[in-house]
C-alpha cells in the first residue's frame, strides 16, 4: 500500500484537521524510518499566482512564498501512461505525515477504502522531490527527509 512514489486514491479521505471527508488523490513522496508517511494530496485547485504560466513541472516563486509542483491535465505520469484528468497540483506547504498504523486502520481494504492508481515514473518522481527539497516553502525537516537517497 506504502510505496514510494504511489498514486492512491481514497473514497472518501478524512482529513487531519477535521474537515469533511471527500475522494482524494495521495502521492507517497517517503515512508521514514518511524512508520509515518510523508506524501502530498493532489488538488485540482490552482492557487497559482495569475501572473504565473502553467506548465508542467516544478514552479517555485520566492517572492510569493509560493510553490507547487503541476500535473498538466492528460499528460502520462504513472508507469502505464495514466494521466490525471484535470490539472493537478502538488503544494509544497500542504506536504504532512501520516503515521501507517493510523492509516492502515481508516483504510484496511485496498479496492474498497481505497485504490492503488500506480506508479509515478521514475523520473517523474525525481522531479517532484527535487522540487520541494529545494522550495522556500516547504519545511525543512521534510525537505531533508526528501533528499535522502536523492543525490546531486
Amino acid at each position: 500500500m506504502f510505496i514510494e512514489g504511489s498514486l492512491l486514491y481514497f473514497d472518501p479521505f478524512y482529513f487531519k484537521s477535521g474537515n469533511t471527508a471527500k475522494p482524494k488523490y495521495f502521492l507517497v513522496l517517503k515512508v521514514t524510518a518511524n512508520q509515518t508517511i510523508l506524501a502530498s494530496l493532489p488538488s485540482s485547485q490552482d492557487y497559482v499566482p495569475s501572473y504565473q504560466p502553467i506548465a508542467h513541472g516544478c514552479i517555485e516563486l520566492a517572492e510569493a512564498n509560493f510553490s507547487c509542483y503541476v500535473f498538466i491535465a492528460n499528460q502520462p505520469v504513472l508507469t502505464d501512461g495514466w494521466a490525471f484528468p484535470k490539472n493537478t497540483f502538488l503544494y509544497g506547504q500542504q506536504i504532512d505525515e501520516y503515521p501507517i498504523e493510523t492509516l492502515a486502520d481508516i483504510y484496511p481494504v485496498e479496492g474498497v477504502d481505497y485504490q492503488i492508481i500506480g506508479q509515478l515514473t521514475t523520473d517523474e518522481f525525481i522531479r517532484v522531490k527535487r522540487c520541494f527539497t529545494q522550495s522556500a516553502t516547504v519545511k525543512r525537516k521534510y525537505k531533508r527527509i526528501l533528499a535522502e537517497g536523492l543525490g546531486g
